[in-house]
């Protein structure tokens, strides 16, 4: 939706109408057109709205606005009979109105335009046929067929075909990944070469895409601090307002100076200042699939001066391999080693194990069912295998279970774990997790945009962490963590209110997450506990999209700055110094009027296309 669109949209109508009857109105009562019943009448129609408004706020929100203001100046205009003037102020309030409601809209609707629609029917494949059904008729499991230049319509996964799709709706990413078979894809992305089988596994509310625009609407609603503490400062100072022009009356008796002070003395762009710039910076980052929920985790991150790193899944790819087995045990060769191992780690989901079960399935070993299996967090698992107890996990496990270790087994920089059969050591395995691309420069880029102090944590060996740390540029990490001492870590960089993000995958480190003032989950698409764990979610694993988040922060935290001292302070100040000079009347404070609304406006709106 364009700007044209926007502000002459079928919503905004009875504004426009409103807006030309008044301005007619008052051009023909200059002209000895119409009588003053006419203008009153025209007034009166103008005034509804600005009336209906002021009351709703008084009895539900318990609050006084600029519309209050604005309704009892004209008001006084036609008690002191300074009916053209009255008319000429409310016409220019109300292209004023105009403006702050439609670039508000403006902003609002920049998310649905780029999160776009998905489609209502899907072409289902049933019994080598092929019927176009509605959405809401699917079942899990499902087959679909979407062909080249459709959106595809649920969440789902190839079962057949490949294609190239534009993920850019959901992830921000301005060229299309290939997909093929046992590839996932999503609702609302679209599918610009190729064909695609896909079976359903979620549709409607429940898809990533829905998800989105739920998260992003409900971001609109939350108030940043500094939107509170503006809302508050206008409460204040609606009494002083109030006693500061009464005074004036009572000393001057002069209408049109008591009409053009209520004008400049409302609260009107004070309460645009924050809202719109909150809106317009949800929407930027939205569009580079970026997740904010909300105005206060916006200003939050601006204000951060501290981050902590998990590294497995963040600042490495997440996708460990095996490089090496060692034998420790004669008795056994690497094959019955790594069997062991496959059957033990078969119902884990960490990505070590995942390391584990690769490496198993591409050497072709079979490997049974674990007995008694269990997860000791943070260290490893144990299980019973062909009769035996076997244990998986890392050098504090094993000494927590009485393992005798080498001595030198951990110099080095790999994640190491420690195979025990029979509480006997019987093998080790290196695995190592390649940094992601990027890392070394998107640090030192948080640094440079003031973020003073850097932590990687991790649950891996100190050599491990060292080495990850020295590649990047950390010199703050913690090594051999459980999942309780990164939230312990946490509170206490807290200490004395430092401002600390979390970084992670949203999963394994929930409870960090939530723990640090803005957790920011990595790689979230289609991961339903990041979403609901982190207070803001990259849908990409791309390391530079946290220093992307920070400039948006950063850059939306100065425009409301920038909004309340220019747009309310320096235009509101000079106005009524004019008006108190008598220099300047009701009808030029209602004109000037417009530049506050007009500046906040354009100031706002520009994070949208603004480069950051």
């Amino acid at each position: 939706m364009n700007y044209r669109q926007t502000f002459f949209s079928r919503k905004f109508l009875w504004e426009i109408v409103r807006i030309i009857t008044v301005g007619m109105a008052s051009l023909l009562f200059y002209l000895d057109s119409i009588p003053l019943p006419v203008l009153i009448i025209a007034m009166a129609f103008g005034l509804f709205s600005l009336v209906k408004t002021a009351i709703l706020d008084l009895i539900k929100e318990k609050k006084i606005g600029t519309e209050l203001f604005i309704t009892i100046a004209v008001v006084i205009s036609i008690l002191g009979k300074e009916y053209l003037a009255g008319a000429v102020v409310l016409m220019i309030i109300l292209i004023a109105e105009y403006i702050a409601s439609a670039s508000t809209e403006k902003a609002r609707s920049s998310i649905k335009e780029l999160i776009g629609s998905v489609p209502k029917t899907a072409i289902i494949k049933k019994n080598n046929s092929e019927l176009i059904i509605d959405i809401t008729d699917l079942k899990i499991g499902d087959v679909i067929l979407v062909k080249a230049g459709e959106k595809i319509p649920v969440d789902g996964k190839v079962v057949s075909g490949s294609g190239s799709v534009n993920q850019a709706p959901i992830t921000g990413e301005s060229f299309p990944q290939e997909k093929k078979e046992a590839d996932d894809v999503f609702a609302g992305t679209i599918l610009e070469l190729g064909a695609l089988d896909i079976q359903m596994t979620k549709a409607g509310q429940d898809t990533v895409f829905s998800r989105i625009i739920a998260l992003v609407e409900d971001a609109q609603s939350q108030q940043a601090p500094i939107e509170k503490f503006t809302d508050k400062v206008a409460s204040w100072l609606i009494p002083v307002v109030f006693i500061f022009v009464g005074t004036v009356y009572f000393f001057t008796r002069d209408v049109k100076l008591v009409i053009a002070l209520l004008i400049f003395t409302s609260p009107a762009e004070l309460g645009l200042a924050t809202p719109l710039v909150t809106i317009s910076a949800i929407a930027r980052a939205a569009r580079e699939g970026i997740l904010v929920k909300g105005g206060l985790f916006l200003e939050e991150l601006a204000k951060v001066t501290t981050i902590v790193f998990d590294k497995t899944g963040t600042l490495t790819l997440g996708s460990p391999v095996v490089n090496k087995i060692e034998i420790i045990d004669p008795s056994y060769n690497e094959n019955q080693l790594l069997q062991f191992a496959a059957t033990v780690d078969r119902r884990s989901g960490h990505p070590l194990a995942k390391a584990i079960l690769s490496h198993a399935d591409k050497l072709k070993l079979t490997y049974g069912e674990p007995k008694d299996f269990q997860v000791i967090k943070g260290r490893g698992v144990s299980a019973e295998v062909d009769k035996q107890l076997v244990l998986l996990g890392n050098k504090p496990f094993m000494e927590e279970n009485k393992i005798t270790l080498p001595a030198t087994s951990e110099n080095i920089a790999d994640t190491v774990l420690y195979l025990s059969i029979e509480n006997k050591l019987a093998g080790i395995f290196y695995i190592s997790d390649a940094i992601r691309e990027g890392a070394k420069e998107m640090i030192a880029g948080l640094r440079s945009s003031g973020i003073k102090n850097i932590v990687m944590l991790t649950g891996d060996n100190p050599q491990t962490a060292q080495y990850v740390s020295n590649q990047i540029g950390i010199t703050d990490y913690r090594a051999d963590l459980l999942p309780e001492d990164k939230i312990n870590i946490i509170k206490e960089l807290q200490k004395g209110g430092t401002k600390v993000a979390m970084v992670g995958d949203g999963i394994n480190d929930a409870p960090a997450l939530v723990q640090a003032n803005i957790g920011i989950a990595m790689g979230a698409m289609g991961t339903e506990a990041a979403m609901e764990a982190a207070d803001i979610v990259l849908m990409q694993d791309k390391l530079e999209k946290i220093a992307k988040a920070r400039a948006i922060s950063k850059r939306a935290y100065r425009t409301i700055r920038e909004n309340i001292f220019v747009g309310v302070g320096v235009v509101h100040v000079i106005g009524i110094t004019l008006v108190l000079l008598k220099i300047i009347g009701p009808v030029e404070a209602a004109a000037i009027h417009l530049l506050p609304d007009t500046l906040v406006f354009i100031n706002s709106i520009k994070l949208l296309r603004v480069k950051i």
